[in-house]
Order: C-alpha cells, then sequence, then structure tokens
C-alpha cells in the first residue's frame, strides 16, 4: 500500500494509484459490517424468516448481486471517475435520470449512516457504562463523526488501512465461533446440508429472510466510487467487486450455517425468537468461552466504527462529484492539495450528518427502535431503486455505443438482475414495518419518499437544462 499520487493545489481530480483490489474490497466488506450483519440482521430472519433457510438466502442474494455484477463490471471499463452510479445512469439513462439517481443514492447512504452513528452511540455506551463511564449515546455517536471527517480528509489509503485492520478481527472472532461448532461437531443434530435444500430455502418465510439478508449488500457500489483513485481501474474495479461480493456471500452463509448446526437445523427458529439479542453471544460462551461474547461485543464497536468510515467515504465522492459537476456548490469539488481527497466534502457532509442527528435528539427518539430501525429500513428501499435503475442504464448503455462485450453481459445479465431487485423491493416494501420494527404512516410512506426524491433530481436536471443549457450539456461526463 502506497500513499498515492498527490493532486496539485486548485486540482479537481482525486489521488491516482491510491487503492488497489485489496484496499477497495476493504471498503465493501466494511461498508457490509460483517459481524454487525450476522450477530444483528441474521437473527431477525432466522426467527421471522424462513429459520434454517436463512444460509440459503444469502447464497441467492450473492447470486443476484454476482449477476448484477456482470453487466455492472462490464460498464465500468467504458464510464468511470467518483460520480459511480449518478455517471452510469446518466450515460446509460440520461442526465435527468442521472441526476434523480443520485439524489436517492445521497439519500441511501445519508440515512445508513445516521442509522449506523446511533447504533455506534447505543453499544459504545453500553460498553462503558459499566466502567464507570456514563454519556449519552449521542455523546459516543458525535466522537465518532469528529475522528471519521479527521480519518476521511486523509489519503484514501489511510482509510483503507484502518478498515482492513477493523475487517480482519471482526470476520476472525466470527470464524473462530464458526471453527469451533464444526470441531465440536454441531450440536445435537449433527452436521447436515438442510438449510441449503430448496424445500428449507425456498419454505415459509423466505421473503422475510431476504428482506433482512438483502440490507447486508448495501455498498456494493464502493468498488466503482473509488475508481478515479484505483491503480489500472479497468482491471482493478471488477476483480474487487466480485471479489467482494463472493467473500461476502460465501461468508455470510458459512457463519450462518454453522450456527444453524449448533442449534439444530428444527430448532434455529425457536432459539432465535426466544432471544434475538444473546442468539449468537450464547453459542460464543458455549463453544469458546465467555471471553468470546466479550470480546465480540469489543469488535462489535470497531465494525461499526468501520462502516461509518467506509460510508464517510462514498457519500465524500457523492457530494464531491456533484460540485465538480455544478451541481452543487463548487467548492465541494476540490480536493486537498497534500492528501488528493475531497475534504470539502467530507467536512460538509460531516456538518450534514451531525445536524440531522441532532435533530433526533433533540426529538428524544430512541437511538435503536427508531433511528436505527427506520433509517436502516429507508436506506434499504434506496439502494435497491438506483440498482434498478443501473440495470436499466445498463442495458441502455450498451445498446448505444459499440462493444465486444457479450449478449449475456449487456442484456440478459442486467434483466436477470433487474427483475430479482424488482422482486426485493416488492418484498421491503411489503414488509417494511417488520425491518423497521414499527407501523405507521411516515414508515409507510417511506417508498414514496425514494420515488418523490428520484422525480425531484430529474426535475432539477430538467430546470438546469432550461437556464443553464451549456452546464446541463456537461452532467455525466466530467468523469470522462
Amino acid at each position: 500500500m502506497n500513499t498515492g499520487d498527490t493532486a496539485p493545489a486548485g486540482s479537481e481530480r482525486l489521488a491516482k494509484n491510491s487503492v488497489g483490489v485489496t484496499e477497495i474490497v476493504f471498503f465493501v466488506v466494511a461498508a457490509a459490517a460483517p459481524l454487525t450483519a450476522v450477530v444483528g440482521a441474521s437473527p431477525p430472519a432466522f426467527a421471522f424468516g424462513n429459520g434454517a433457510g436463512v444460509p440459503g438466502a444469502f447464497l441467492l442474494a450473492g447470486l443476484l448481486y454476482i449477476i448484477f455484477a456482470a453487466g455492472f463490471t462490464a460498464m465500468s471499463r467504458h464510464v468511470g471517475g467518483a460520480g459511480a452510479f449518478y455517471t452510469y445512469i446518466s450515460q446509460g439513462i440520461g442526465k435527468p435520470a442521472g441526476v434523480g439517481g443520485a439524489l436517492m443514492a445521497l439519500l441511501t447512504y445519508s440515512a445508513i449512516q445516521i442509522a449506523i452513528y446511533a447504533l455506534f452511540g447505543v453499544y459504545t455506551s453500553a460498553a462503558l457504562t459499566p466502567l464507570g463511564v456514563t454519556l449519552p449515546w449521542w455523546a459516543y455517536s458525535y466522537m465518532a463523526l469528529v475522528v471519521v471527517m479527521l480519518c476521511g480528509r486523509r489519503n484514501i489509503a489511510f482509510s483503507g488501512a484502518i478498515l482492513g485492520v477493523c475487517m480482519i478481527a471482526e470476520i476472525a472472532i466470527l470464524l473462530l465461533l464458526d471453527i469451533g461448532i464444526l470441531l465440536k461437531g454441531g450440536g445435537t443434530e449433527g452436521m447436515s446440508l438442510t438449510s441449503f435444500s430448496p424445500a428449507v430455502v425456498f419454505g415459509p418465510g423466505v421473503g422475510v429472510a431476504f428482506v433482512f439478508v438483502i440490507g447486508s449488500f448495501v455498498g456494493f457500489e464502493a468498488t466503482a466510487i473509488f475508481g478515479e483513485e484505483a491503480k489500472n481501474p479497468e482491471k482493478t474495479i471488477p476483480r474487487a467487486t466480485y471479489v467482494a461480493v463472493i467473500l461476502i456471500t460465501l461468508f455470510y452463509a458459512f457463519s450462518t450455517w454453522t450456527i444453524v448446526q449448533f442449534y439444530g437445523p428444527s430448532q434455529v427458529q425457536a432459539a432465535a425468537n426466544s432471544n434475538l439479542a444473546a442468539f449468537y453471544f450464547a453459542a460464543a460462551d458455549s463453544v469458546l468461552g465467555v471471553w468470546s461474547s466479550q470480546a465480540m461485543n469489543a469488535l462489535l464497536i470497531t465494525s461499526l466504527f468501520a462502516c461509518l468510515l467506509s460510508f464517510h467515504n462514498t457519500l465524500n465522492r457523492y457530494f464531491f462529484a456533484l460540485g465538480r459537476e455544478g451541481l452543487a456548490m463548487k467548492i465541494l469539488g476540490t480536493v486537498h492539495e497534500r492528501h488528493g481527497s475531497p475534504h470539502v466534502a467530507g467536512v460538509f457532509q460531516s456538518l450534514s450528518a451531525a445536524a440531522v442527528l441532532g435533530i433526533f435528539v433533540v426529538l428524544n427518539s430512541d437511538p435503536y427502535t427508531l433511528i436505527f430501525s427506520w433509517m436502516s429500513a429507508l436506506a434499504v428501499l434506496g439502494i435497491l431503486a438506483v440498482q434498478i435503475l443501473v440495470c436499466v442504464a445498463i442495458i441502455s448503455y450498451f445498446r448505444k455505443c459499440s462493444h465486444s462485450h457479450s449478449g449475456w453481459t449487456t442484456t440478459v445479465a442486467p434483466i436477470v438482475s433487474m427483475l430479482g431487485l424488482l422482486c426485493a423491493f416488492v418484498l421491503v416494501v411489503n414488509n417494511l414495518s417488520m425491518l423497521a420494527g414499527a407501523e405507521n404512516l411516515i414508515i409507510d410512506s417511506f417508498p414514496v419518499i425514494v420515488i418523490a426524491v428520484g422525480l425531484l433530481g430529474a426535475a432539477f436536471a430538467t430546470h438546469i437544462r432550461r437556464r443553464k443549457p451549456e452546464l446541463y450539456a456537461n452532467l455525466g461526463r466530467v468523469f470522462e
């Protein structure tokens, strides 16, 4: 790992050759937060979904994103830059759709970032209160926000190094538990591959399980958003995409399969229902000892921090892209003269997050049942909507330009993944109350909010076309 090329003063280009396949994979996997996803998201999938079939549901979601990656990585060889999905949609469907997609992406990542800041505060407060440190949860959230902002100011390789350490630590503790269960030969029901049987995977509750499972892959586009800073992006981005998706899929499927072996396929759903919070910790205490659940608790905090840092860098580059395009304040499109990072965009988005978090604090909102749950549900809907647009953009783009890619890559795979993502979107809409942990008019309006934000972006682009035709003509092309 090197520190990358620095950008000259006043440059509007991010530091080139800063990250390779490994660092980009760290960003994607860190955004997925393996420990948080497995320990936090899979228990409700077991309890309310298809029970022992959850590992198979992770494989299905991973297969969907591998198919999605076929067209996604092919287009990355033709379209690059910090705009990621914004640039893809602009050049595939059109500029209004691109701006709409960009606003939906900003809504998505802002929502998930606020959710994780709240969760970080909750877990940190719970860990330090027994030690005599009694601060409100939001104090820890704001401390994390400042540290994340300072880390994001540095060259992207600096964040990649931090994410690598955090990711390895959280994966290690789960692998220890997985291996411990295997060495014990599972639980009272022994070892089996029942979790991957079609009858079990597609059993009652598979739709509900998929709602929780699909959210574990949020942050997928981080591979493309660092294209401008990647070494040899034509090869790095496709490799990083496939490595990240395959790694996340196999790790989630393996870890959830081993926990099924611990409790037993016939008992795992009841065990999750009886105690969602202690589902994994009880297994760790039994297999490895009390020290392991204590370590797992500590690593949950570092996992959340890594997730925050990853999304911070993603959001930075969206604001940077919009500033450089002229769609937002121009100053957002400048880079640090030493680190080549979008430091102004980083400060702006951190202050924005601080303000939104402050509103929740003033309203005395519960950090877990309201902030985390509601914002996570909104984010899952948002990312699915954007990914559906990207599928359409891939098909449209390759119909308009000459290329040497196969029909599978440019047409079949995008259509298949689009249909899969549409099904996932419908499943999330139908199970919003379960995902958000509540049922009310605000939560029911989340799909409308996502679509309205996209339409607002499209209307804004249309307004620019009438008022500033020169600016409109260059939208989506700054990154070429």
